[in-house]
């Protein structure tokens, strides 16, 4: 038995073939509980303390790579410790047997490892795909897939550069120079796609306005309906669909109406010269109460502001509770105007435009 086992066959005793088919059939007995085990502890990077959050999710996903990369790197690593046989030193086309065998050893642990990588990426995916389907965000949800899809080819180009590096021994500094003048020569040619989307990233990012808000932003304003990657989709007043470009959304001031805290108004009455004093304060007295008392009101400053030569001019200055429907704020205005119509009836005074009064003087005979 002993003979048997230091019987060299190929360079190697029978001893060490044994050892490292005994190696590999461990390996692959073992690889699965190995896995989840290191499956835990790398979960264990990605949870908050104290909670669990998609754990199951992340094993399924993780596992098949993580079982495959540790069986091969165990079965590599026994192979490598056996003397390669002399009757297989011959070559492929300008190359080794064995160079062709190391380079595969080395393509299949990089493909593999990129595989898990990849598999790590769609765990964090699912996991931003949550919060953002918490935030009720389609705009989020279109930047995670963009983000998720762009990493993934990042990864995979870096993949293809470590399999020509490692495997086939290729310089690829030239590749990536190459690569480089490509990327500026269509970085050029797309300079203003680039712009949007860039800017799509900071209003992602810095959240400036969300869906369903209401903004105006230079000479435009209506409700955002969407945020793409090179637009901005805003619904008017007049139910037309503005279509702005995202860098013009970030280069401009927005003001984002539904963030505003109160909605300002105010109502505005020229009164007539013939009006006393005693009618000026009825009116001022009557419109300060009617604001006082509307619980959508937050705070009103009424005043006669100018006592001029055409007019006495009163204004009532006033701030809306919010958040409030821009159609519920237009109603509540309306209210407020026809009431000081009302009280300006009911207290027979003339406003400044019904006042004008036109003299006819004939001067041929006051000359007699």
């Amino acid at each position: 038995m002993r003979q048997f086992l230091q019987q060299i066959i190929g360079g190697n005793s029978v001893r060490s073939y044994l050892v490292v088919l005994a190696t590999i059939v461990l390996a692959f007995i073992v690889k699965r509980f190995i896995s989840k085990y290191l499956a835990r502890i790398i979960y264990r990077l990605f949870s908050k303390k104290g909670k669990v959050y998609h754990r199951e999710a992340f094993i399924s996903l993780i596992l098949p790579p993580l079982e495959l990369f540790l069986f091969l790197f165990i079965a590599f690593t026994a192979f490598d410790a056996l003397n390669f046989p002399k009757e297989f030193d011959f070559r492929i086309y300008k190359v080794t047997f064995y160079e062709a065998i190391d380079s595969l050893t080395n393509a299949s642990l990089i493909i593999v490892f990129i595989w898990l990588c990849l598999r790590v990426i769609d765990f964090i995916a699912i996991i931003l795909a949550d919060k953002a389907l918490a935030s009720k965000e389609a705009g989020d949800r279109q930047i995670l897939l963009f983000f998720k899809d762009f990493l993934k080819v990042l990864l995979v180009l870096a993949g293809v550069l470590m399999v020509l590096k490692f495997s086939f021994h290729r310089d690829v500094s030239g590749l990536l120079t190459g690569l480089s003048l490509v990327g500026a020569a269509v970085a050029f040619a797309t300079k203003e796609s680039i712009e949007n989307l860039i800017a799509s990233f900071i209003i992602f990012f810095d959240k400036p306005f969300r869906v369903g808000d209401f903004v105006k932003v230079q000479s435009f304003s209506g409700t955002v309906e969407k945020i793409g990657l090179r637009s901005t989709k805003i619904r008017s007043a007049g139910k037309t669909l503005l279509t702005i470009p995202n860098k013009q959304m970030v280069d401009s001031v927005v003001d984002n109406v539904t963030l505003t805290t109160q909605r300002m108004a105010e109502l505005r009455m020229e009164l007539g010269l013939t009006t006393t004093s005693q009618q000026i304060q009825d009116l001022l007295n009557a419109i300060r109460a009617y604001l006082q008392q509307n619980s959508q009101v937050a705070s009103c400053m009424v005043n006669l502001v100018d006592a001029g030569k055409k007019a006495h001019i009163i204004s009532a200055l006033y701030y809306v509770k919010m958040p409030q429907e821009y159609s519920d704020f237009l109603l509540l205005c309306e209210g407020v105007n026809l009431f000081g119509i009302q009280k300006v009836q009911e207290l027979g005074i003339d406003l400044a435009a019904a006042n004008t009064e036109v003299h006819v003087k004939n001067i041929s005979d006051n000359a007699s």
